[in-house]
């Protein structure tokens, strides 16, 4: 533990004056101030640098292009290969586990060694890889990489240790699992024919070959030749067998079937078009190819033949289709996606036996289904897996741990009355392994926001991923009309409900949703359904009249133009009807709904706030936003202003843009000017919708205050406006080394000055707002087809200097967060006041303070004043995150409104009264004297003030060659430290309030846009973001749930006894012959077969994993002292042996002296002498 003491007796001293006259402000000097300076700071940190370690944790949702699928049936485990490298195991629900090929290459094939925890994986880079499933997190134990011959299938026969590969070049080569080294033993092209292999099939000592041009050989392993050739017309697919082994079933390339038998090989038993129909010259119509077919018997009813594709090419448009064949029922069933591959669960294991299939697992390109086979009409199982995150394209995600106890159960029962139905009643047949709660668990939610405008709210308690309840924000608004297409789909091609950012507050449960159309729907929580109306409150936000410039544009303009030239109220709207866009003007994007609306239980909108079109120009993102439910109070904010919306009275408070809030206090001194002569055109401004943003195409979001690339070299500059001492490198004089040492010495940097001149207020007595419709729309997601993945990757770790956006050659400044807090809004302030922290793209922190009334009457009655105050702090880049501790270095948390149930019914006995829980920074005063201190982190640099004197005391240079994506303020080890990722993919965690680095892992390097718009850090030393368009990965930096991650996991492999095979009767194993005592060994082992080439196939042993080491290890360990204890016992018994045969050895030599001298004594003696 290390004490950190901060003497602050010359904070009371006056500060440099600059030529305006005003104090500094966020210097590390202050004006004298008559609230209480403690005299002494004592802060003690207890994180240390072995606290931190970055962990994954475990990955959700459907593996993102899939391409390969196996099952062991005894374990009844599920893995899934990805075109990525990645292999997904799946068991009961909790067991779920991610490996991933270092290589990166597709997986090709997956063959599990059944009821052996192992799982063979081939690899698009001619590798074969052995995996040991019997620990938790599975390593890879062996590998084969072919150099000369490409691999096309593998086929590894049920307790057997020898695998079948075939090549591209049409030899088979059998690979030894056990030592994972190739037999000599090839079958090679030019002797069974000269085609390329593609499906080997095992029938007892036969091999089944079919070739991909319809050829069919039967290899006879012992013999070493063919048996018989097959020479078909269509191209061959995929091969069946029956459980006999006497007919064998192909699918073809024109659509159809072919069943042969073994004893008539001259031409097939039967072929059938399942889907071709008979056309009128007697032709069968022309279908698409069958790519796999299964063909399973059963005991109790006719055979099931099931396979992918064969439907006619006359129906253009229809969906991928499974058919199932059940005797002369043909049951066709269409998917949503493409599909991948598909399996055949069946009861036994053993391919010579009636199999009695029960389930097909069906792989597509999106999802995973399995469909129940022991109904009539095939119902797919309930899915216990998050495989429909992607249903919609994520567009953002949140992560909140430590969630009030109760949240869960009541959105799950809230959602449970929405779930589809018509799912099987059987059990989930994918139900091996083992997993158990762990002992540190708490209530986890993860909530994503999608392109469709649907929101999620998941369960991800421990390491599971349940969906709870699911909400619509499109709801609330009019459908389009047909005649009229309306202005949303002007604006967002689309997606005009694309969920942008959302905001939630799990105490009050109040929830806040920024649309793409630059709308913010308001939700309250009910158990109890409601008819009500939605309020609309439109805000003109725009610099339509005073447009900013820099200063050399214009000399004799006034630097702030007249209070009342800017009226925050919302101008009258224009007529919408027939209204070009060059005039377009206050009108909105979507219209709300303006009639009583019947709302469910669940999350009703109470309120909509949008943004409207200014002149023909349509109102820019919403890039902030932050809700407090114990004021009662949203702010937004966007490149152009902020607005503050009371929600309670339903009234705007203030709408200011960026550069009003300022007042005199401008640090920059910026003009203003009349507007702008040539306006964009309103298409530079559209969205094009993020359907696509989350897919292969290569498009980047561009917000409106952030800009991926440098400026260029001939613009203004305010970096050099900001660091003119060229003895440091801070701003304006403040220290921002890397020793996080404190600002002692500073100067004056920002003027100081009256409040701002601009106060907009709205109470009851002003005219109330129309219930409309609201517009807003997001910049666009632009295309960019000729954009090459190496300067993609560049253009996001390019160093990017505080002017980051494109918009501050204008010198505009993009309000980038907000929140809300109890704090001092001025030096003068003695008490904390409810304030609002707004951070500008310009690297500018305003602090705005509040006066809100605290009576429950007079707060839905008198109006809040809202009074932008002057105090301005500074930092290098764009600010991100603001935090709050108390002088004891305890985070103070946000106040918050108790929930209630607004539509509950009356109950005289208990009032519906607001009940408040404030975390006011004065209730430590006791303990810690007065004030707080406040965090502030920006793209680059972050520092920690003293309030409400406003004196840096740390300050700490983050990155100069990349940026920060995300920082959050979070809770680990019972203590507080700020975490930041980079977009050089260092994920970076710091001490509070010392700002020492605790932990800089270089852990993701950033390729697209889709991690920076959704990682996100959480309390407890977790984050998570979103790996590929279908997938979430969680991960933690903790190093104590590190330690326990083992704990937390499933176990993969649990041991089984392999079930016994059925008894084949006397006369079939009499007439059929034994053929279960066939040996490969003396076929394929080394002393028959030889070695093979050593340049054909290199081994490479397996690293087997860290867990795996450790597992293995002490599994050694139990081992040796076992054996030890055995050797012990066997020692003792030995001993006890050998004392035994001395004594037996002594007595031996005693009777043998006995009987010498008894001859003696007796050797002359007579017979009649005795």
């Amino acid at each position: 533990m290390k004490k950190f003491r901060k003497v602050l007796d010359g904070l009371t001293t006056s500060s440099p004056v600059n030529p305006g006259g005003s104090p500094a402000c966020g210097s590390a000097a202050g004006t004298p101030s008559t609230a209480p300076t403690p005299r002494e700071l004592e802060i003690q940190e207890t994180l240390m640098s072995e606290h931190f370690q970055i962990c994954k944790t475990v990955r959700h949702g459907v593996p993102y292009q899939p391409t390969a699928l196996a099952f062991d049936p005894v374990q009844k485990i599920l893995a899934i290969g990805s075109r990525s490298g990645g292999v997904r195991l799946l068991g009961r629900p909790g067991v779920d586990c991610h490996c991933q090929h270092e290589s990166g290459a597709a997986v090709l094939q997956l063959q599990f060694l059944i009821n052996e925890g192992a799982l063979v994986t081939a690899c698009a880079d001619d590798t074969l890889h052995l995996w040991n499933l019997r620990q938790r997190r599975p390593a890879i134990l062996h590998s084969l990489k072919f150099s000369r011959e490409r691999i096309t299938f593998c086929h590894l026969p049920f307790q057997s240790k020898w695998l079948y590969v075939g090549t591209e070049r049409g030899n088979t080569h059998i690979v030894n699992i056990e030592s994972f080294i190739l037999s000599g033993y090839v079958i090679m092209w030019n002797k069974a024919i000269e085609l390329m292999p593609e499906h080997p099939r095992n029938q007892m000592k036969h091999l089944l070959i079919g070739f991909e041009s319809g050829t069919i050989v039967m290899w006879d392993l012992r013999a070493k030749r063919t048996d018989f050739r097959i020479h078909y017309d269509e191209a061959i697919h995929s091969v069946s067998w029956h459980h006999e082994g006497r007919q064998f079933m192909c699918s073809h390339s024109d659509g159809s079937l072919s069943m042969w038998n073994l004893r008539n090989t001259a031409k097939p038993l039967q072929v059938t078009f399942p889907h071709g129909k008979t056309q009128r010259d007697g032709r069968k119509e022309s279908c698409k190819p069958i790519l796999k077919v299964e063909y399973k018997t059963s005991r109790n009813s006719e055979a099931f033949v099931v396979f992918s594709g064969g439907l006619s090419y006359d129906k253009a448009g229809r969906r991928p289709t499974l058919t199932i064949m059940h005797g002369k029922a043909i049951t066709v069933l269409e998917m949503d996606y493409p599909i991948v591959d598909f399996l055949v669960l069946c009861d036994t294991p053993y391919l010579n036996e009636v199999q009695e299939p029960y389930a097909v697992v069906v792989l597509l390109e999106k999802d995973f289904v399995v469909v129940d086979l022991t109904q009539s009409n095939f119902p797919i199982f309930e899915n216990p897996y998050p495989m429909d995150i992607h249903e919609s394209p994520v567009t953002c995600t949140a992560y909140f741990a430590d969630c009030p106890p109760d949240i869960i159960p009541v959105l799950y029962s809230i959602g449970a009355k929405h779930k589809k139905t018509g799912y099987s009643h059987k059990e989930w047949p994918v139900s091996g392994g083992t997993w158990a709660v762990g002992s540190q668990t708490y209530p986890e939610i993860i909530i994503t926001g999608h392109a469709d405008g649907s929101i999620k709210f998941w369960d991800a308690t421990a390491i599971t991923l349940q969906m709870l309840y699911k909400l619509k924000t499109s709801k609330v608004f009019e459908k389009p009309k047909s005649g009229d297409v309306g202005r949303s789909a002007e604006l967002v091609e689309e997606d005009p409900y694309a969920v942008q950012m959302i905001s939630w507050c799990p105490q009050s449960r109040i929830f806040c949703v920024v649309g793409i159309s630059a709308h913010v729907i308001l939700y309250r929580f009910s158990k109890h359904d409601a008819n009500t109306t939605i309020t609309s409150l439109e805000v003109r936000l725009q610099c339509e009249m005073e447009d900013v410039i820099s200063p050399s544009d214009t000399e004799n303009t006034p630097y702030f133009s007249d209070p009342s030239g800017h009226s925050p109220q919302p101008q009258p709207p224009s007529p919408r009807s027939n209204t070009p866009d060059s005039v377009r003007d206050s009108i909105p994007c979507l219209k709300v709904k303006d009639r009583m609306i019947r709302m469910p239980p669940g999350y009703q909108a109470e309120l909509v706030v949008q943004l409207l079109w200014v002149d023909g120009e349509p109102p820019q993102q919403i890039t902030s936003l932050d809700l407090n439910s114990a004021y009662g109070l949203l702010a937004l904010g966007n490149c152009n202003g902020l607005a503050v919306v009371d929600y309670l009275q339903k009234t705007i408070l203030l709408c200011m843009s960026t550069l009003e809030l300022y007042g005199s206090a401008d640090p920059f001194q910026r003009l203003t000017r009349s507007p702008r002569k040539n306006r964009q055109s309103t298409s530079d401004f559209c969205m094009r919708g993020l359907s696509n943003f989350h897919s292969d195409s290569k498009k980047r979001i561009r917000t409106s205050y952030q800009s991926l690339t440098e400026l260029s070299d001939n613009q203004v500059s305010l970096d050099l406006e900001r660091s003119k001492s060229p003895t440091s490198d801070h701003v304006n004089g403040h220290c921002t080394s890397p020793t996080s040492q404190p600002c002692l010495t500073g100067r004056a940097r920002v003027p100081g000055g009256p409040e701002g001149p601009r106060l907009a207020r709205r109470g009851p007595g002003r005219p109330p707002f129309r219930k409309a419709q609201s517009a807003a729309c997001m910049e666009v997601s632009l295309p960019v087809s000729s954009l090459t993945e190496e300067s993609r990757e560049n253009s996001f770790s390019r160093s990017r200097s505080s002017s980051v956006s494109s918009i501050d050659r204008e010198t505009k400044e993009a309000v980038t967060t907000l929140q809300f807090a109890e704090s001092y809004g001025r030096k003068s302030d003695t008490l904390p006041t409810p304030c609002l922290w707004v951070g500008t793209s310009l690297g500018l922190v305003l602090i705005i303070p509040m006066s809100i009334p605290t009576d429950e009457q007079e707060r839905q009655e008198d109006p809040v004043t809202v009074a932008p105050a002057g105090t301005v702090l500074m930092l290098k880049s764009s600010v991100l995150r603001f935090g709050f501790l108390d002088c004891g270095g305890a985070l103070i948390n946000s106040p918050y409104e108790v929930w209630r149930d607004q539509h509950a019914p009356y109950d005289s006995d208990r009032p519906r009264k607001r009940k408040l829980v404030n975390f006011s920074p004065s209730s430590f005063q006791e303990a810690s004297g007065d004030g707080h201190l406040a965090v502030v982190c920006s793209e680059r640099q972050a520092k920690v003030f003293f309030m409400p004197s406003q004196a840096c005391l740390y300050v700490h240079n983050i990155t100069e060659s990349s940026f920060v994506l995300r920082a959050d303020v979070v809770s680990v080890c019972n203590s507080v430290c700020l975490a930041c990722f980079c977009a050089n993919g260092h994920i970076m965690t710091l001490s509070l309030p010392s700002l020492r680095p605790l932990l800089d892992v270089s852990y993701l390097p950033l390729t697209d846009m889709r991690i920076a718009r959704t990682f996100c850090f959480t309390n407890g030393g977790q984050a998570l973001y979103l790996c590929s368009p279908t997938e979430i990965q969680r991960i933690t930096y903790s190093q104590e749930m590190c330690d326990n991650l083992q704990e937390m996991l499933g176990e993969l492999f649990t041991p089984i006894e392999t079930p016994e095979a059925q008894n084949r009767g006397f006369l079939k194993g009499f007439f059929g012959g034994n053929a279960q005592t066939f040996d490969r060994e003396e076929l394929f082992g080394e002393a028959a077969a030889g070695k093979a080439s050593r340049s054909l196939a290199q081994h490479i042993p397996g690293q087997g994993g860290m867990e795996g080491m450790k597992a293995a290890a002490g599994g050694v360990v139990g081992e040796l002292a076992r054996a030890r204890i055995a050797l012990d016992e066997r020692g003792q018994r030995l001993g006890e042996l050998e004392e035994r045969t001395a004594l037996m050895m002594t007595s031996a030599d005693t009777f043998s002296k006995h009987a010498h001298e008894l001859m003696l004594k007796c050797k002359d003696k007579k017979w009649y002498q005795f």
